[in-house]
């Protein structure tokens, strides 16, 4: 299968007749006028363009707020973003050097990308490539040699349907609650999420809370970071919000519109289920994902799931809530094969099941109840499962856990580190409402925000950091065969000591050396808890048959 999906690469790389569209797109937008932008104003934390501005909070967050067209939003968010668009890009590309150190074979995936991406424009909506081809004037020039900026960040944009569709990269894995009526303490609709994708420490560092007042349509909040303008998680004027959530996907052969476009239009242009409905089925998608779409309008929340060749909308009937994690639940899915088998072989339901507890023990939903779902660290019954599992609602890698309110039009954004620092709320009501904002001081509303977690200051979350960096030390040593000596693996495993991998991994460097009775013991420490995923539980398995086979382990 590998070897005809790398067959199929190599003929359209030599095949493909529109590699240039996206270039030749750009040359048509470089002919408009484009207007020259200046800072009117600047400060520590702080600059502007006219009552545009870009400025970092007392928690960290950045807050853009940005207004007018198309063309003029991507002018005046790459004038006032270029530096942190820069720290993303860098971000992201030392990724793909980490994975791919040659040189040579990063321009090889560049070219393997542009062919993949060749048509990506043409399923994106005119305003949005305006927009986008004004943003990329102003990235940095670094990484030019790659690829264009404009069909560079056309390429960002698909790559977080890419991470979703190659789920063993394990980019993503969220988990999002809506509960209504008589779950929420005041009546009204509550939702809360996290955005489990992960692109390595420096990617979630600095969290983007863009705040746009477009010409047309509603005016939104969303949650993302520099460059992206297509929304994973947000809320719009009318009180309509949108998350989404991966599905299991097939790998796709060609980028069509990326799932965070198809939000950003939703959220901009819609106020009801009919109107996202409408929204999403006239778009080609090239992944699967649920969209959980709340609406004041409707005091509810529905589950919109969409992939390339099935369409349909999921209600959670008689009942006043919705959950959602990374598998479909609507009719059209049922029989899905591929859903079956994400049901089955991953954390999806074990997390299903996690918010189905937590809405049991916590009744009457308040943003600070949700707040502590989203946070929990723990397995079903309570039970420790170790720091970082995927099977946790919270798994200790989210970009952002974020709360709406959509009638009170009110949104909570967590601070880094994940959703453990302080949820920041902000009230779309006075910040569209006003006219006018206070030069360089933050739009949140301070006094409604929710407190970090005291997780923070414990000592099991020093241990925890202080095992994610020993942990990238073991996972080269294990790449690279280099030897690790007992006290090592002693410290790397007192310091998350409940969680099955590092048991495993000891197992296998134990194997690896033949010392088959040690790596049995160790094997049989890792089954005993709470392993990930069917797949991780085979993988043990397999390795305890091999040494038992053996007979020489004891």
């Amino acid at each position: 299968m590998r070897q005809l999906w790398l067959t199929n690469w190599i003929l359209l790389l030599f095949s493909s007749c529109s590699l240039n569209g996206a270039l030749k797109e750009k040359a048509q937008f470089e002919t408009q006028t484009i207007p020259e932008l200046k800072l009117s104003d600047s400060g520590s934390n702080y600059i502007a363009v006219d009552s545009n501005f870009l400025l970092q909070n007392r928690q960290g967050l950045w807050e853009l707020y940005v207004t007018g067209n198309p063309m003029e939003i991507g002018l005046k968010t790459g004038l006032l973003t270029r530096s942190l668009y820069a720290y993303q890009e860098d971000a992201f590309f030392s990724k793909i050097q980490e994975f791919i150190p040659s040189t040579k074979k990063q321009k090889w995936m560049m070219r393997l990308t542009k062919i993949y991406n060749r048509k990506i424009h043409k399923y994106i909506p005119s305003e949005y490539k305006k927009e986008i081809f004004a943003l990329s004037t102003y990235a940095s020039p670094r990484y030019d040699a790659l690829m264009d900026p404009y069909q560079r960040n056309l390429f960002l944009h698909g790559a977080h349907d890419l991470g979703h569709a190659f789920q063993d990269l394990a980019l993503v894995g969220c988990s999002s609650l809506a509960a209504w009526d008589q779950k929420s303490a005041d009546g009204g609709l509550i939702i809360g999420r996290n955005f489990d994708f992960y692109a390595g420490d420096d990617f979630s560092k600095n969290k983007l809370i863009s705040i746009v007042k477009p010409d047309s349509g509603y005016a939104f909040l969303s949650v993302g970071w520099a460059g992206m303008i297509g929304v994973v998680s947000g809320m719009n004027r009318a009180g309509l919000t949108v998350t989404l959530n991966a599905g299991k996907s097939s790998i796709p052969w060609a980028a069509k519109t990326p799932i965070s476009i198809v939000a950003r239009e939703i959220l901009q242009y819609a106020r009801n289920f009919k109107e996202a409905i409408a929204i999403a089925k006239k778009h080609p998608i090239f992944i699967s994902e649920s969209l959980m779409i709340g609406s004041a309008d409707e005091g509810k929340a529905i589950l919109i799931e969409m992939s390339p060749h099935k369409f349909d909308v999921y209600e959670s009937e008689n009942t006043n809530h919705l959950l959602c994690t990374n598998h479909f639940q609507s009719p059209a899915y049922r029989s899905d094969k591929r859903n079956l088998k994400q049901i089955e072989e991953s954390h999806s339901t074990y997390r299903y099941q996690l918010l189905t507890a937590q809405l049991q023990e916590h009744d009457k939903l308040t943003p600070n109840k949700v707040a502590t779902i989203l946070r929990d660290r723990n397995g079903l019954k309570n039970k420790e499962i170790g720091l970082g599992n995927e099977k946790a609602l919270n798994q200790l890698l989210a970009h952002h856990g974020i709360v709406f309110q959509p009638e009170k039009r009110l949104v909570w954004v967590s601070a880094n580190p994940y959703q453990l620092g302080e949820f920041v709320c902000y009230d779309l009501n006075k910040i569209f409402d006003s006219t006018l904002h206070k030069t360089g001081h933050s739009v949140s509303s301070a006094g409604l925000n929710i407190p970090p977690d005291p997780f923070l200051n414990s000592k099991a979350y020093q241990d925890y950091e202080r095992y994610r960096n020993f942990d990238r030390i073991i996972d080269h040593k294990l790449k690279t065969k280099e030897s690790i000596s007992e006290s090592e693996w002693q410290n790397y495993q007192e310091l998350n000591p409940l969680f099955w991998a590092v048991y495993y991994k000891k197992g296998k460097y134990y194997f690896d050396q033949k010392r088959y009775g040690e790596a049995l013991d160790q094997f049989q420490r890792a089954n005993a808890l709470e392993v990930t995923t069917a797949v991780d539980q085979k993988n043990i398995a397999s390795y305890i048959r091999k040494i038992e086979k053996k007979g020489d382990h004891r």
